[in-house]
């Protein structure tokens, strides 16, 4: 019998558009033969629908993300929770009427952000027994709050760039402190980021402290929690990390550089989905094969140190002195073909459809949790 996958993507962070595009790129590639697919997005507001699972549907037109709508039928979770040996049934509501949408195997979650890579929904799929790619619950809010992640890595002695953290409240009480705290302790430039966002949204890079208020307010759009941190001159550097088979440790990739042209301050969410500035990828990364290493040994003591599963891509800077500071940790990375973590996969040797397949296969014989 094939595997039974249900792709859940949209949700209702600033991100719903690339999470669709994510899921286009991988209906694309599914091998057919292999796995029966459902695909359900979840619309801005979020509601569950069955939606068409036509990969073109789900591609950037004229550099607008698609989107999820509400128009589709709406889709239902099981009713009850998944018994060992027995299929997650997902329903439908059409017309006023439930009836059985799909027997699921596994669920593909190809949400970014908050209400999809934050714990949320992995929480829930645990509360039905749902076998599910990626990390779990702490895990996944943990590295969606970039200060928690931080503060997990510099207590396993792994190197972060020095910051402080500021709730918006705290800023509205005593902006001027904050701002003479920076002065004193962290040299400019910072950059401004909400604690629990990605793809660099709301992100600012601020070279003088009279923008800091402007770059303040930006980042609470995104969240009432901001990171402010140092600046790190360094190359940026992306490793791809797969969970380790048979006990063994995480599996790593050559990590792969992003090369980002004078006419960006940062590899910012337009230089990444939409083609702004100049940027560029090499894989592997152009720097000796002992910082490879390191970077690689650094991306999986980060997998291990956060109790990742599954996948994740972690994001470091090596300075001119070879030193590996980690920035983020992602753990559902951009997911398109032509995205960081399957191009550096594919360098190793796993192409796009079977990087899908081995992590759902994998995926549908996990222990979740505590019975």
């Amino acid at each position: 019998m094939r595997t039974s996958v249900a792709l859940l993507f949209g949700g209702r962070s600033g991100e719903h558009g690339i999470s669709c595009v994510t899921a286009g790129g991988i209906l694309a590639a599914i091998d057919r033969e292999r796995f029966d697919v459902t695909a359900v997005g979840i619309t801005r507001e979020g509601r569950w629908v069955h939606v068409s699972d036509d990969p073109s549907d789900w591609t950037l037109v004229d550099g607008r993300t698609p989107e999820v709508r509400a128009e589709g039928p709406e889709v239902l979770l099981p009713a009850t929770r998944h018994r060992a040996g027995e299929r997650s049934v997902l329903r439908r509501v059409e017309d006023g009427v439930v009836t059985a949408l799909a027997e699921i195997d596994v669920v593909l979650p190809l949400l970014h952000g908050s209400y999809g890579e934050d714990g949320t929904i992995q929480g829930m799929l645990e509360m039905f027994d749902i076998p599910y790619v990626g990390s779990g619950v702490l895990a996944s809010a943990t590295c969606m709050d970039k200060a928690a992640t931080k503060a997990a890595l510099r207590a396993a002695g792994l190197e972060c760039a020095p910051g402080i953290v500021v709730h918006e409240d705290r800023w509205a009480e005593g902006a001027d402190e904050v701002l003479a705290h920076l002065r004193r302790h962290h040299r400019p430039p910072w950059f401004v980021k909400p604690a629990r966002a990605g793809s660099s949204l709301g992100v600012t890079r601020v070279d003088d402290p009279a923008e800091l208020e402007h770059a303040m307010k930006s980042a609470f759009v995104e969240d009432p929690k901001v990171l402010i941190e140092e600046s790190v001159t360094g190359r940026e550097v992306e490793c791809g990390v797969l969970q380790g088979v048979d006990d063994r440790g995480p599996r790593t990739t050559l990590p792969g550089e992003v090369l980002v042209g004078e006419d960006l301050e940062f590899y910012d969410y337009e230089a990444k989905y939409f083609g702004k500035g100049t940027v560029s990828i090499d894989v592997p990364a152009g720097l000796p094969d002992a910082v490879l290493e390191e970077v690689r040994e650094v991306a999986a003591r980060a997998f291990t140190v956060l109790g990742l599963e599954g996948l994740a891509r972690v994001d470091v800077f090596v300075t001119a002195e070879g030193r590996v500071v980690v920035n983020e940790v992602n753990t559902m990375p951009g997911f398109t073909p032509y995205s960081m973590f399957p191009v550096l996969w594919e360098n190793m040797g796993l192409p796009y459809a079977d990087l899908v397949a081995d992590l759902l296969e994998r995926a549908r014989s996990r222990r979740l949790g505590p019975r």
